[in-house]
Order: C-alpha cells, then sequence, then structure tokens
C-alpha cells in the first residue's frame, strides 16, 4: 500500500468560500468609489412624480401626525425614542464597519451598543457619548462606496425619499444583515417600529427646516436632490464642507 501523504491536507477549503473571499479581497483593494460631481438623474420624470406623491403624504399625514406629537410630547421623550431607534441600529453598524475594515470604528460602536443597551435602559439613554464612545452611522451604502462601486443615478423612493441606486442596494442589503435577528425574534417589527416613530419625532422636531425645503421652495423636487447628494457625498468625505441638510427621510 502507498503509504500516506501527511503534508497532504485532510481538508479542502469549498470552492465557494474561496471565491467569495477572493472577491471580497478584490472589492477592497479597489478602494473607494470616485468623487461623483454634478448630478445623474435620468429618471427625473419618474422621481418627480414619486416627489409629488411623498409630499402630498407628508402634507397630509407626516406633517400634521408629527407637529401633534411634538406639542404634546417633552422634547426628553423625543429624544428617548430617537436613541432606541439608534441603538437598535448599532449591531448593523458594527458588521458595516467589519465589512469597511474599520476594526477600531467596529470595537466602539460595539461597546456604545452594550453600554446604552444596559446602563441606558435600553437604548432610551446615551451614557456611552459622555463616556467617549459616540459612534458613528453607517450602512451598506457606505460599505459598497468603499468598496470601489460607484454612486449611480439618483432616485427618489416612495415613502422612503432621496436615495441613489448604490444606496438603494444598500438599503436592502441592510435588512439582511442586521444581527438583531438572531437575537430578538421578530426584529423586523420592533425595527420597524423604531424607526417610524424616530421619523416622525425628528419631523416635528426640524419641521421648519423640511417645510423651507419641500413647501417654499422655488422647485422643491431639485432642492432636495442636491441637498441630499450634498449630504450624503460629504458623510463618504467627498464634499469639501458640511452640508446643513437635515435628510427627512433619512434611514
Amino acid at each position: 500500500m502507498r503509504p500516506k501523504d501527511h503534508c497532504q491536507p485532510r481538508t479542502h477549503f469549498p470552492l465557494h468560500l474561496s471565491a467569495g473571499i477572493v472577491a471580497f479581497v478584490g472589492l477592497m483593494s479597489c478602494g473607494p468609489a470616485p468623487t461623483q460631481n454634478g448630478i445623474s438623474d435620468p429618471y427625473e420624470k419618474q422621481n418627480r412624480s414619486i416627489h409629488a406623491l411623498n409630499v402630498t403624504l407628508d402634507k397630509a399625514i407626516v406633517r400634521p401626525v408629527a407637529t401633534g406629537v411634538d406639542k404634546v410630547l417633552p422634547t426628553p421623550v423625543e429624544i428617548g425614542v430617537t436613541n432606541f431607534s439608534d441603538n437598535l441600529e448599532l449591531p448593523g453598524r458594527v458588521v458595516n464597519d467589519l465589512l469597511q475594515a474599520k476594526l477600531g470604528m467596529a470595537v466602539q460602536n460595539t461597546l456604545r451598543f452594550a453600554v446604552n443597551s444596559t446602563i441606558g435602559l435600553g437604548g432610551i439613554m446615551d451614557p456611552a457619548t459622555k463616556m467617549g464612545a459616540p459612534g458613528k452611522a453607517t450602512d451598506f451604502g457606505e460599505t459598497l462606496h468603499v468598496w470601489g462601486v460607484s454612486e449611480g443615478n439618483y432616485i427618489e423612493l416612495p415613502v422612503l425619499g432621496p436615495s441613489t441606486e448604490r444606496d438603494l442596494l444598500g438599503k436592502v442589503v441592510d435588512i439582511g444583515l442586521d444581527p438583531l435577528k438572531l437575537i430578538i425574534k421578530k426584529p423586523a417589527h420592533l425595527g420597524l417600529m423604531a424607526t417610524i416613530a424616530a421619523k416622525i419625532s425628528d419631523r416635528g422636531r426640524y419641521s421648519e427646516t423640511i417645510d423651507s425645503i419641500l413647501y417654499d421652495s422655488a422647485d422643491g423636487y431639485a432642492q432636495a436632490r442636491l441637498l441630499y447628494l450634498e449630504h450624503r457625498r460629504y458623510n463618504l468625505g467627498q464634499a469639501p464642507s458640511e452640508s446643513t441638510f437635515e435628510d427627512p427621510y433619512a434611514q
């Protein structure tokens, strides 16, 4: 009999996993997407129709509800709602930090989640910021940017509002990347309710700014589009100065 070759590995690395790692390393080596200037909006006609729908929904439902809630709820309660929603997003941010190879930020967001989920009473309070772990928002849209995927065309989504093709894909992937699905039985319902409550609260708190964009501009669609892209590009390190735009639809 032929003696066993002890140098030969007993197991083989799965081909599909190997291909996935090679693809991941290849994407990481591409570097961030190049800075995109100007506006690419080939779907403007459809986008304007959706924008008109969003404005109608805001005028008929979102704005009256948000204004009423803002008048009834004390500011600390509204801040608590926003903090709770933000805390639920932290595990997903940690995943994206790791995918972007930002290990320090992943550790900080993990620490932030642990502290605010315990001492902060489930995230209602934010002691982590005072302890030096303010955290930083991120998403899979930013991960794609880090991997070199370009912004793509501008699009406006029903209810969700301004976006880009890259960020739309990012929103979809973020749902599947949410680690809370392994912890909470129905995280989608909890996260959705928290997000809706936080957005309604923010709509009331930033009512003057949002109203000036949606209702006081000569062309509300063009204004929202410009400010959204400016704000997003700044957050990705692609714009020279910070926008003052408060995105009414930011997720």
